[in-house]
């Protein structure tokens, strides 16, 4: 109806206010805004919009309108010889009473002797009831009794927006629907000669493919996976969060009393509590060389007890797997060169803050071979981080309880414009590797450094809590982009 509506006047003369036009044929403004821009679409019509400004009463304003102002109703209400405020106020009601009392005495109607309210003049014109009227029906006020109808919230502005038509370079007083698909139907009636066609829009983007997106987490773990196959290494087995504090701390040379085996550093379990699957002559050589050293150490010199080692705990780090890897190593009849490696999840209890969580992702490496010294590890490791697109290093001395000598290695940030800490790195400590069984003149080289931090450097996001945990954007990791490391 709407359609054949403004075609068949459109035959004739123009539509100059659709919202007019809306109320001439009696149909609403929305129906007949989605035929004109259905219309315009196929170039039937030519739909320019066009805006207007104008003010409309709230709620208020328009019960001011029907019964009149506050001030108004004031001053109707004081009898010519007075009132009480008391007796007005229970007559006109508290909102009224409050709000005319001050319009009226601001407009010098009224005046106030002690409790008696009084007229100062006869009568009184409302012109605030007026004024509502006049722009109920459209009529222009002038700015200042505009503003002080906004000031007390009894007209708003109102945007309307509508059309102006007039006939478009493809008008037809009557359009056909077009046939979006050719079918067997009409190749046999023949009807398809006199059928208008919709076109195809060969430039309209498809809809969105809904599909599945790797974690920013796991897009930089697969390439620093592939970095690690790349120069040799095979995965080790890190299924396994809950360890023993023996291969957690003692079989790494790490005294019993160390601040780091300490509840506010560790998270140990209640149940199972300890454990007792433990390698009984291997038990004893690291007992041995805590409490009075050997292979050139002097030891800590303490009573190891075998119930700390028993503690079970959520694994501080996956050197822990390292361990266990290289102890196995060394039960092997003949000794062969390993490089191993492992991404996977630690436990630590630390305060969470915006680059701190209860839980992260180590990244370790490491190589077991005869002969091998700090060099090799350095060269290793200029080889591992250029990879990684960090090419300007920089190695501090810094001490670990099972490696010596150990470093930690800095990176220059072009963007922070500073050295940046990347990781910790060492060779493992003759008292860790000697009771195991590996021969003497077999060195291990090992670092490690978090997943989070590189990641956070390479997404640009400054809080962990936005990259891993139940606070992650979805949206952040649909529209990342694909990892990519180094050159």
């Amino acid at each position: 109806m709407a359609e054949e509506a403004v075609l068949g006047f459109l035959q004739t003369k123009e539509i100059s206010d659709s919202h007019e036009f809306a109320t001439s044929i009696g149909v609403g403004h929305t129906e007949l805004e989605n035929v004109i821009k259905s219309l315009k679409g196929f170039e039937i019509v030519d739909a320019q919009e066009i805006t207007r400004e104008s003010w409309v009463l709230t709620e208020e304003g328009k019960t001011y309108m029907k019964n009149g102002s506050p001030e108004a109703l004031f001053f109707a209400a004081i009898p010519p010889e007075g009132i009480s405020r008391n007796n007005l106020k229970e007559k006109l009601g508290s909102e009224v009473f409050d709000i005319g009392s001050k319009a009226a005495a601001k407009n010098k109607w009224i005046a106030f002797e002690k409790d008696l309210v009084k007229r100062k003049v006869e009568s009184v014109e409302d012109e605030v009831q007026n004024l509502l009227g006049r722009i109920n029906s459209g009529e222009v006020a002038g700015d200042q009794a505009i503003n002080d109808l906004k000031r007390r919230k009894l007209i708003v502005k109102q945007t309307w927006k509508g059309y102006s038509l007039k006939k478009g370079p493809k008008y037809v007083s009557k359009r056909k629907k077009a046939a979006t698909d050719l079918t067997r139907e009409h190749i046999v009636s023949g009807d398809w000669k006199n059928l208008e066609f919709k076109e195809y829009n060969l430039n309209a983007e498809a809809p969105p493919i809904q599909a599945g997106y790797m974690h920013s987490l796991l897009e930089v773990r697969e390439e620093i996976q592939n970095i690690f196959l790349q120069l040799g290494f095979e995965e080790m087995p890190t299924n396994n969060f809950v360890e023993s504090s023996f291969w957690n701390f003692d079989a790494l040379f790490q005294p019993q009393q160390h601040p780091a085996r300490d509840s506010h550093d560790t998270f140990f379990l209640e149940t199972p509590g300890s454990t007792k699957d433990l390698p009984e002559d291997y038990l004893a050589r690291v007992k041995l060389v805590h409490e009075s050293g050997g292979y050139g150490s002097k030891g800590y010199g303490y009573d190891w007890k075998r119930e700390e080692a028993e503690k079970n705990l959520l694994r501080t780090h996956t050197t822990a797997v390292s361990t266990r890897m290289l102890y196995a190593l060394a039960q092997q009849d003949t000794f062969t060169p390993k490089r191993y490696y492992s991404i996977d999840r630690v436990f630590r209890n630390e305060a969470v803050d915006r680059t701190h969580l209860a839980e992260f992702h180590q990244i370790e490496g490491l190589i077991c071979d005869r002969g091998l010294t700090l060099g090799d590890l350095i060269g290793v490791l200029e080889d591992f981080f250029s990879r990684l697109g960090m090419s300007k290093l920089r190695f501090k001395p810094a001490y670990n309880p099972y490696t010596e000598p150990s470093m930690e290695i800095f990176s220059y940030h072009d963007g922070l414009e500073k050295w940046v800490e990347v990781g910790n790195s060492g060779m493992f400590r003759p008292e860790m590797l000697l009771p195991m069984g590996l021969p003497e003149d077999v060195n291990v080289i090992a670092w490690g450094l978090s997943l989070e931090r590189p990641t956070m450097i390479l997404y640009g996001i400054s809080n962990i809590r936005d990259l891993f945990g139940p606070k992650v954007d979805f949206n952040l990791i649909k529209n990342n982009p694909i990892c990519r490391l180094g050159l």
